[in-house]
């Protein structure tokens, strides 16, 4: 899946107001991290993780490699925060990011 950039553009924006609802702590990408990550996409379609590890070069690497774990868009990255997206099969406009803020 690869975005356009009007399309990310309008993730990034609709991002903007989000709070982490994971973190990846030293200890990287465990189980646990990742199935809370994955449900929390299925629920949200675009949330924030943040990666606590101070190392640039490792905390880039895991958020490309958590991305395509999840089958997800790593939409932005800002500092420790990176921006996912997935779609949904059948969002929940309760929610759905995407559907709570564009209406």
């Amino acid at each position: 899946m690869s975005l356009k950039g009007t399309q990310k553009k309008q993730l990034r924006a609709l991002g903007h107001d989000l709070n982490p609802v994971v973190q990846v702590a030293e200890n990287g990408l465990s189980e646990g991290v990742i199935k809370e990550a994955d449900r929390a996409l299925t629920d949200h379609e675009l949330i924030k993780i943040r990666f606590s590890m101070d190392d640039r070069d490792e905390r880039n690497a895991l958020m490309a490699k958590l991305a395509t774990k999840l089958q997800a868009e790593l939409v932005q990255t800002i500092g420790k925060i990176g921006l996912y997206y997935r779609a949904a099969r059948k969002p929940n406009p309760k929610l759905s990011n995407l559907l709570r803020f564009t209406d």
